[in-house]
């Protein structure tokens, strides 16, 4: 099976949730999957080839979509009172904390600096500027100054704050390989929110696919897949609304 095809098709390779913990047979492949995820992250070559790709693709992007970025500022200084960023800490490569930048969606004075408590359909937190920013994804175009940085890349496992909860629990506790997801840099986008995954982790069997996707992607990486994450991405959430 082809990188490609991963990106673009959700099959039986994503094993549900009975079949992850019912016996030790999962158990062993996700120790060998575990195993692969190390090996692709050592390997110089990839890491270098990788980091160039993001460093030219957030450059040419900040260029181009700076008309926008000025035109985002000064509508969200416009409608609301408050700073033009939000800046939260979230968990990056090898676990180590980075405050990652976002365009400010939500009332200053409503907002879970934490990140833990997830947004709802109709939040009131959010602004009505900030409702089309989330839709769009445009809120999460700041992160262009992480990937410049060297805290994020441009596509990736996307970064959890800390102490995240899916189904109730703690992330870790849910899932005992969660940190694996973690031996490469946080993206902007990654292939579990192409393939539909994002939004609530209230769902134990949807927090558990999303992170599958993640060390799928980790597993099969290549600059084509990063390619085509991203022009899905720009397709699917960015053009089409987030639909």
């Amino acid at each position: 099976m082809t990188p490609t095809s991963l990106a673009f098709a959700r099959s039986a390779s994503v094993p549900r949730l009975s079949a992850r913990l019912s016996a030790a047979a999962p158990a062993a492949g996700r120790s060998r999957r575990c195993r692969r995820t190390h090996r692709a992250a050592r390997d110089p070559s990839r890491a270098a080839t990788k980091r160039i790709f993001d460093l030219c693709g957030a450059l040419a992007a900040l260029t181009l979509l700076s008309p926008l970025l000025l035109g985002v500022a000064l509508a969200i200084k416009a409608t609301s009172r408050g700073p033009v960023l939000f800046r939260q800490w979230r968990y990056g490569y090898r676990n180590r904390r980075f405050p990652i930048y976002k365009f400010r969606t939500m009332y200053t004075h409503l907002a879970d600096g934490s990140g833990r408590r997830q947004t709802v359909d109709g939040d009131p937190r959010v602004t009505p500027l900030g409702r089309f920013l989330r839709r769009s994804s445009i809120d999460e175009l700041p992160q262009l100054l992480n990937v410049l940085r060297g805290d994020m890349s441009l596509v990736g496992p996307r970064p959890h704050v800390p102490g995240m909860r899916a189904s109730a629990r703690l992330y870790e506790d849910l899932i005992p390989y969660y940190f694996h997801r973690h031996s490469v840099r946080p993206g902007l986008t990654g292939l579990a929110q192409v393939n539909g995954c994002r939004g609530s982790t209230a769902s134990a069997d949807a927090a558990i696919d999303r992170i599958d996707y993640d060390l799928k992607y980790i597993e099969n990486w290549s600059l084509w897949l990063d390619v085509t994450i991203i022009a899905r991405t720009v397709r699917g959430e960015v053009l089409a609304g987030g639909s």
